[in-house]
């Protein structure tokens, strides 16, 4: 064998082996005391960029879920004060149907408009006033709103309350006449003879609101009922919050017994609706017999229901008193006279029908007929504006048909005026009927901006479980690549320091071999 002093291969073989072992020591020593497998970039290059990356998505979902919390407190502060407005509308409503109610007399109605005038100040200031950190929620001024929930761009929410201040909430309207006279007509003539111009819904003629049409199929009396139907019926708008109401009430004049004169023969018709083919009711009086007012009511009440009629008939106040749904009630009353002597039978028909005047007496030679029609009252709401045309039914002049009109006058065709909660008057039974309208859509209109926020907060809750999922899961996979695993890193450890104990008792023997030539030199 060589032997050699200037140069110990072995020596420095051993000591080289020795050095990247005590290299890999310390880096698994660092990775144990620091719990890091990853401590700078040449440890792992491409896996320190994906768990960085990873780093920056887990960061992203924890603040977006930070984000989320801020917007539910607000949604819940906006939430909880919508539906204080909403208890205080529903006092308003009570109250307005309490007004509604005749039996009130004029200080009473005073009490309740001041009690109303209070809660719809309470609104206003409810709505101008809620905020969450200086920023307002309920003055309309809330639209727009991004809630960044995601790590990435783009990953929004948008949030919008509406207004629901006082002077913003009500109802879009178009209503009746509220004077009974403007929707009643008469004439010295028949029942289905007067029926024509504004009082008729012809063949092929066509009322519409906003895009929605009805064409009448035939000819038909103008009703109330019949359009309130078909609007209430109708999804479109009633996807549009459009809805409508009908009424008709006659309370006539003073009553008076009508007394059949000699030769005479009086018959009373009661028409109800669309249709002119038949009466609801009628009522026959022969010569030298009395009609009353209790045995017209008892009849009207008797046949109508029979013949399966909205219709009733009651005695208030010595008046004869005539109520539907809102169809349109029509009288026809015929005086039958025979032979060439006698007659003289009176009918008034403001008697028997609001709003009537004709009066017929019947001669010696001939009889007399008399018709009158009361169509009834229609009001139509919305949530928000809409056109209408109704100038097939509703003219602007006497006969006037339904009647619609506006603070100008009779408006057959135009768009919805809007009436806030200030607009209410309680003060007189119409203005109480209207407010039941107004307030009805604005109960409407919080309702749908309390249900939004609901929505809106459930959405975001669902965003939030599930990034608390999306952010522990990466949060994983980053430990995954950038944590140690302490049983295999001491192992690996345990592995290196016994290289490091043996690499230097073999380098103490490597030192050791140059010594064998000192045998050769003795």
């Amino acid at each position: 064998m060589a032997l050699r002093i200037n140069f110990n291969y072995e020596s420095a073989a051993t000591h080289t082996a020795l050095k990247v072992n005590e290299r890999l020591m310390n880096q698994s020593l660092l990775r144990l005391s620091t719990g890091l497998r990853i401590l700078s970039a040449q440890d792992d290059a491409a896996g320190l960029f994906i768990a960085d990356q990873l780093s920056v998505v887990a960061a992203g979902l924890y603040q977006g879920n930070q984000n989320i919390q801020t917007g539910i407190s607000a949604l819940r502060i906006a939430e909880n004060n919508v539906g204080q407005i909403f208890s205080k509308l529903q006092a308003i409503y009570t109250r307005a149907e309490n007004a509604a109610n005749d039996i009130n007399d004029p200080n009473a109605r005073q009490s309740l408009q001041q009690e109303i005038n209070n809660f719809i100040d309470a609104i206003q200031k409810i709505g101008t006033d809620t905020e969450y950190n200086g920023i307002k929620l309920l003055d309309g001024t809330f639209s727009g709103k991004y809630i960044h929930y995601g790590a990435r761009k783009g990953q929004v929410v948008t949030l919008s309350i509406g207004d629901v201040r006082a002077q913003s909430l009500g109802a879009y309207i178009v209503s009746g006449s509220d004077t009974v006279s403007e929707r009643a007509y008469s004439s010295a003539t028949t029942y289905s003879s007067i029926i024509t111009g504004a009082l008729q819904f012809a063949s092929g003629e066509s009322v519409s609101i906003g895009t929605e049409s009805l064409t009448a199929a035939s000819n038909m009396v103008t009703d109330a009922k019949y359009f309130a139907d078909w609007i209430n019926n109708n999804t479109n708008l009633q996807q549009a919050g459009i809805s409508a109401e009908a009424s008709n009430r006659s309370e006539a004049a003073d009553w008076t017994d009508i007394t059949v004169q000699t030769n005479d023969t009086v018959v009373l018709k009661f028409f109800v609706g669309t249709s002119t083919a038949s009466p609801a009711a009628s009522y026959t009086a022969n010569a030298g017999e009395t009609i009353t007012l209790s045995e017209l009511v008892s009849a009207i009440n008797g046949q109508a229901q029979a013949n399966g009629y909205n219709l009733t008939a009651t005695a208030e106040n010595g008046k004869l008193v005539l109520q539907t749904n809102g169809e349109t009630i029509g009288v026809e009353a015929d005086i039958i006279h025979s032979g060439t002597t006698g007659g003289g039978t009176i009918v008034d028909l403001s008697k028997i029908l609001q709003g009537t005047t004709t009066s017929i007496t019947s001669g010696t030679a001939s009889g007399a007929t008399a018709a009158g029609v009361l169509v009834g009252d229609l009001s139509i709401a919305g949530l928000n504006s809409f056109s209408y045309d109704f100038s097939a039914v509703s003219a602007t002049a006497s006969p006037y048909g339904l009647a619609l009109k506006s603070d100008t006058g009779f408006v057959p065709t135009g768009s919805a005026a809007f009436k806030n909660l200030y607009q209410i008057d309680v003060t007189t039974n119409s203005g109480a009927e209207d407010a039941l309208l107004i307030v009805d859509k604005a109960l409407k209109k919080v309702d749908t901006v309390r249900s939004q926020i609901g929505a809106i907060m459930n959405n975001l809750q669902s965003i939030y479980d599930a990034q608390k999922v999306a952010y522990d899961n990466t949060k994983e996979a980053e430990n995954v690549i950038r944590n140690v695993d302490y049983a295999e890193e001491m192992s690996r450890f345990t592995t290196y320091q016994i290289r490091m104990q043996s690499g230097i008792a073999m380098l103490a023997q490597a030192n050791q071999l140059p010594q064998l030539v000192l045998q050769l030199l003795r």
